[in-house]
Formats: C-alpha cells, sequence, structure tokens
C-alpha cells in the first residue's frame, strides 16, 4: 500500500487494510451480498442472461480470424512466414484450436477481468501459449517497476516467473496491473437475479397455481394436524399434484389465495435484473432472446453498434497485448495483429453486390479484391482498378484527345 499512501496521502487508523475482509472489499473482489448469496464465476454463470452474455461475447470473437500481418511501407499483407502466424490463426497449443482459444480469453476478461497464458520458447521464439486459470496467479509491480507473476501450477508447485514468460491481457483497470473483475463489481445486480430466478422455481415447486390456505372451525389434536400436513404435502404440493382433487374431513375448507405477480413485482424484478446485467456486458437485449423493444428497423443497427462498441474494446486489447506481449521489439513497427471484424458487418447479398459495385466504379476496390471476399478464386485481368473518365486528374490531355479526334 506504500504506492497508494504516497499519491494519495496516509490513511487513517480506520481506513487501514488489516484484514482478508478489508482487501476483498477494497479491490472489490468480495463475494456476499445484501442477499445473502455469496457470488462467485461459477454461480454467476448459473445465471442465463450472465452465461448468455458471456457466450455471445466469447463466441463472436473466437469466430473472428486473426493473423499477423507484416506492414513492409505501402503494402501490407499477411506475415505467412512468421513464427505466430501459425499460432495466432490456427492453433496457439497442442490441445486448442485458434477459436477455442479466443472464446477462452474473452470469457476470461468476462467472468475475471485478466487472463494468463504460459509462454512457450524454443530459441527465443514463442511456439505455444497454454492458458493458465487466473485464479492461479498473482501479478506484482516490484519497486523498480518490473512485473512478476507468482504461479500456482496445476502440479501444486508455485514459481514466480518474470514477465516475459507470461502473456497478461486484462480489462479495465485501476493500477495499471490488474483487470477488474465484472463479476465482483456486479456481484449485487448478478445477486438479485439469482434470488429472483429461485424464488421463481421455488414458487412454481411448491405448486404456485393452488395456493391457500386450510381452515376449520374444529381444534386438530397433534397426531391429526401430522397426518394432516404429511398427506397435503405428499399429494397436493408441487407442479405434478397441481390440479388434483383433494379429500377433506374433519370440516376442512380449502380458501386458494391467487397470487398476483403484477403487485409482488416478480416479473418486472427479472427483466429489470436482465437489462441491467446486458448493461454490464454491454450486449444489446435482442442478442439474449429479448425482443421487448426490438424492431425491423433498429435491430440492424444495434447488431452494428454491438460490433463497435462491444467487440471492438476486446479486439484492440487483444490485438494491443500481442504486439507488446508476443513480438519481439525489433519487430513491431513493421508487424502486427489484426482481427477481422468486417465478416459481422456484411449486409445481405443484395447490399454487397451494390457496394461491391460502387467500390469498382470509383476505383476503390479491383473485381478480384471483391470476389476474394465473396471466398471467390481470382479471373484474368480482374485486378485493374478503374478510374472514371471525368474524374482524371489531367482534363486538359482529355480535352485534347476530343479535339484531335
Amino acid at each position: 500500500m506504500g504506492f497508494f499512501t504516497k499519491i494519495f496521502g496516509r490513511k487513517s487508523s480506520s481506513d487501514v487494510i488489516d484484514t482478508p475482509e478489508k482487501l476483498a472489499a477494497y479491490l472489490g473482489v468480495s463475494a456476499d451480498t445484501f442477499t445473502g448469496r455469496s457470488v462467485t464465476t461459477q454461480s454467476a454463470m448459473q445465471l442465463v442472461t450472465v452465461f448468455a452474455c458471456v457466450r455471445v461475447l466469447s463466441e463472436s470473437v473466437g469466430m473472428l480470424p486473426c493473423k499477423l500481418m507484416s506492414d513492409a511501407g505501402d503494402i501490407r499483407k499477411p506475415a505467412t512466414d512468421h513464427p505466430l502466424y501459425e499460432l495466432l490463426a490456427i492453433a496457439p497449443n497442442g490441445y486448442m484450436t485458434a477459436q477455442e482459444f479466443w472464446e477462452l480469453l474473452v470469457a476470461c476478461l468476462c467472468l475475471r477481468g485478466n487472463f494468463y497464458a504460459y509462454k512457450v520458447e524454443v530459441m527465443g521464439k514463442v511456439k505455444e501459449l497454454l492458458p493458465i486459470d487466473p485464479g492461479a496467479v498473482k501479478p506484482k509491480l516490484n519497486d523498480d517497476w518490473t512485473v512478476t507473476y507468482k504461479v500456482t501450477f496445476r502440479d501444486g508447485h508455485t514459481e514466480e516467473l518474470p514477465q516475459e514468460k507470461i502473456w497478461h491481457v486484462r480489462t479495465l483497470t485501476l493500477d495499471g496491473l490488474n483487470g477488474l473483475n465484472p463479476v465482483a463489481y456486479a456481484r449485487q445486480a448478478i445477486a438479485l437475479g439469482l434470488a429472483t430466478e429461485e424464488h421463481g422455481a421455488r414458487l412454481f415447486k411448491n405448486g404456485a397455481v393452488t395456493s391457500g390456505i386450510l381452515q376449520t372451525e374444529q381444534k386438530l389434536e397433534d397426531k391429526a394436524f401430522e397426518r394432516l400436513q404429511k398427506q397435503f404435502k405428499e399429494d397436493q404440493a408441487g407442479l405434478t399434484n397441481a390440479h388434483k382433487p383433494m379429500i377433506l374431513e374433519m370440516g376442512l375448507d380449502w380458501k386458494p389465495i391467487a397470487l398476483n405477480q403484477e403487485d409482488s413485482q416478480f416479473l418486472e424484478t427479472r427483466k429489470y435484473q436482465r437489462d441491467e446485467i446486458c448493461a454490464i456486458y454491454r450486449v444489446p437485449p435482442h442478442m439474449i432472446a429479448n425482443l421487448d423493444r426490438a424492431t425491423f428497423s433498429n435491430i440492424e443497427h444495434q447488431s452494428m453498434g454491438f460490433v463497435s462498441y462491444s467487440l471492438v474494446p476486446y479486439l484492440t486489447r487483444i490485438e494491443n497485448r500481442i504486439r507488446i506481449g508476443l513480438i519481439k521489439p525489433g519487430e513491431r513497427a513493421t508487424h502486427y495483429a489484426k482481427f477481422n471484424a468486417g465478416a459481422l458487418l456484411r449486409g445481405d447479398q443484395k447490399t454487397r453486390y451494390e457496394s461491391y459495385g460502387q467500390g469498382i466504379n470509383w476505383g476503390i476496390l479491383s473485381p478480384n479484391e471483391c470476389r476474394d471476399m465473396e471466398d471467390l478464386n481470382p479471373r484474368v485481368g480482374g485486378d485493374i482498378y478503374l478510374t472514371p473518365t471525368n474524374m482524371t486528374t489531367k482534363p486538359e490531355t482529355t480535352n485534347a484527345d476530343n479535339k484531335a479526334s
């Protein structure tokens, strides 16, 4: 805490962080909530909205191709001869595909705020990236501004590794080193969603349709009361026993009690929590099957906003960490990683072909470039760029040619 003390001043005795509970509260990683439920990564994923948001984000990034590019002057092309190219585009290690790797990375960022991978190097070149459980890594910023990672490996042994051995991707950070854990900071909203979900499950488990009371003017003996309670629980409670006829004795009368979910705000609370969690992950509600406010005219724009404001922050974080953490310093000026998000922004076939036509007519694209974007083979003469005659840079030449003719 010395670093923060120097910047913000000395803390009072009541503010001293001297217990694990205070430290967890300071870092925002406490699991306790006001609902009484402890929210962890695993329990948060049991909430359908959290699971859906994490899945949408991770699978959207996972299906995008990531290529290592080289920039030599004015020519940019895939660096297929570089050792990192196959690692990023095909398989980062011996048991995962690139898609599975990127999905895991984004899922860790959504649920933990950090992703760590051990760099296996051969002769100074990265040959494999082995994911590490974020809970098994403790990053530390040393006094000389170097970073070390205390890693507990699968066999149980612990080792302190330098930054050159660990590839670290993080989300929004307050200290420059540790990414903020979204589940920990949003634990109250997630806990409320879990509590309302549990409330609904228990409600229907006990038979929400025929809830009511048994009433009689006679006094039941303890034995009779126990027998009635047991019989009612076995024969009438639960959805499987709903609407079954009841046999009453000793003047018992059944008085149903209607459950008004509008008054209890049960459904409204569940909808609000769903929208709130979507806001945490910045996922449009229609992408997790919430179509209450979706229309045919706004879904396309919401989907474009999802790419620009939800996916692009993740993509740029990963691209920058690849350039800093995996590419050698001498190659950073000429090599970079790039996710191709254009596939998510492509319209229908009619719209695409109209766009291609405009690009070819204005000399922006060649026919073969358009064919490549449609995964079609090039054709002979398709590398020519057209220039409109009325857009020539030497109009006097055109006028002279017209007079000569």
